[in-house]
């Protein structure tokens, strides 16, 4: 169905980025992972491996905190510029 005014443009770009958003912080939540793994598994071992979970697990972090700084981001400037919808950003603890 396309888009026939500006607004519904808008809402298909929100569901999009909502559609995503979670899809993505899973990744970088399983990048994390996966380099807590290489580095636990050879940390006694293969220094390359190691350097290489390092590596994955800072990468990982700094995804998730940009993310969810974004996130925040958003919801604080939603709030203060008096939207009363929040384009379904869940409220943060």
């Amino acid at each position: 169905m396309a888009p026939t005014t500006f607004g519904e443009l808008v809402n298909i770009f929100i569901n999009l980025i909502q559609a995503t958003l979670p899809l993505l912080m899973g990744l970088s939540l399983l990048v994390f992972v996966w380099g807590l793994v290489k580095f636990i598994s050879r940390a006694g071992g293969d220094e390359k491996a190691v350097t290489d979970g390092k590596k994955l697990m800072m990468w990982g972090l700094i995804a998730l905190f940009v993310m969810i700084s974004i996130w925040g981001i958003l919801r604080f400037f939603y709030s203060s510029l008096g939207f009363s919808k929040t384009f379904g950003l869940p409220l943060l603890p």
